[in-house]
C-alpha cells in the first residue's frame, strides 16, 4: 500500500547479492585446491608405506597443507552464508519501508501523495492516515448502552439495528460484544459500548460503513399482554384518559417490559380504555 523511501537499503541487496556471487566463486575455488592438496597428501603418505624414498618432513608438509586448505575452503562456506544472513538483514530493512495491507479489502480513500512525509500521529492529536482501508464483508454495529441498561446485556443476545437510511429494521443481530469499561462523556451520561453482528446476508445488503444506527436488544419477550403506544406515556408513568363524561383524566400505571414503540401495562388501565396519543397539542391536559 505505501513504500517509505528505501534507495539506499535497495542498493545494498544488490551488493550482498553480488558479495555473496564473489563469495561462492572464491569458495569453490579454495575448495578445489583443498581437494587437490588433499590427494597429493595421500598419495605421499602411500608412497612411503611402499617405501619410496620419500622423507617423513615432505609427508608433514604435505599433510598439514591439506588440512589448512580444508579449513580455509570451510572458512569461504562460512562466508557465503555470513553474506546471506547480511542480504537478508537489509530484506528485513526493506520490508520495515513497506506498509502492507492486513487484510483484504477495499481502498476507501488516499490521504497522502507521491513524495509526500508521513508522520504518526502525536499524543492526543489525531491526524488522518495516509489510506482508509475498509473490510466490508464483515460489518459490526457499534451503539453506546446506558449505564443503568448495561447490567441487563448479555453476549448472544438477539437485537435489531434501524438505519436512519432503511425503513425497515434489520434484526438478525447478536450481541458479540460489551465493552469492559464505561464511557465518561462531556455533558453526556456514562455510557458502555456495545456491538452487534447482523448474521443474514439479507441484512447486511446495501450497508455501508459510517451509517447511523440504532440497536434495540432483546431483553425479554412477553407476549399476548396489554400494553400502551410509548408516545402516550406521560411522566411518573401516566396516561390521559378518555372518561365516560368525555373529560380527559390522568390515570397512572404500574409497567413492565418497555421499548421505543411500547410500555407493557402491569396494572391500572383495562383493555379497551381510550387514551390520547396527542399529548403535545395545546389544550390537551387533565379535565379538557
Amino acid at each position: 500500500m505505501l513504500e517509505v523511501w528505501n534507495g539506499d537499503l535497495k542498493a545494498q541487496v544488490k551488493l550482498q547479492r553480488a558479495q555473496i556471487k564473489v563469495n561462492k566463486a572464491t569458495a569453490k575455488q579454495i575448495c578445489e585446491l583443498a581437494s587437490g592438496a588433499k590427494r597429493d597428501a595421500k598419495r605421499l603418505v602411500s608412497l612411503k608405506k611402499a617405501d619410496h624414498i620419500i622423507s617423513e618432513d615432505q609427508v608433514d608438509k604435505a599433510t598439514t597443507s591439506a588440512k589448512a586448505q580444508a579449513f580455509s575452503c570451510l572458512a569461504s562456506l562460512a562466508a557465503i552464508e555470513v553474506a546471506q544472513a547480511n542480504l537478508a538483514i537489509v530484506e528485513q530493512a526493506i520490508e520495515r519501508t513497506l506498509v502492507r495491507a492486513p487484510f483484504d479489502g477495499t481502498v476507501a480513500e488516499i490521504n497522502a501523495e507521491l513524495g509526500e512525509f508521513v508522520t504518526p500521529s502525536p499524543p492526543g492529536i489525531p491526524t488522518l492516515p495516509p489510506i482508509d482501508l475498509l473490510d466490508i464483508s464483515c460489518l459490526k454495529v457499534s451503539a453506546p448502552i446506558d449505564e443503568v441498561d448495561a447490567p441487563q446485556i448479555k453476549v448472544g443476545m438477539t437485537a435489531c439495528v434501524t438505519l436512519d437510511a432503511f425503513a425497515e429494521p434489520r434484526c438478525s443481530g447478536t450481541v458479540t460484544r460489551i465493552a469492559p469499561y464505561v464511557l465518561e462523556k462531556e455533558k453526556q451520561a456514562r455510557t458502555v459500548e456495545v456491538e452487534i453482528t447482523l448474521s443474514e446476508q439479507k441484512d447486511l445488503k446495501s450497508l455501508l460503513p459510517g451509517y447511523s444506527a440504532d440497536i434495540e436488544v432483546l431483553i425479554a419477550r412477553h407476549t399476548a399482554t396489554l400494553r400502551v403506544p410509548t408516545e402516550a406515556v406521560l411522566e411518573n408513568n401516566s396516561v390521559l384518559l378518555i372518561a365516560d363524561d368525555g373529560l380527559l383524566e390522568s390515570r397512572q400505571f404500574n409497567s413492565g417490559l418497555a421499548n421505543w414503540n411500547y410500555i407493557e401495562v402491569a396494572s391500572g388501565l383495562s383493555e379497551g380504555d381510550t387514551i390520547v396519543l396527542s399529548v403535545g397539542r395545546d389544550g390537551v391536559k387533565p379535565g379538557a
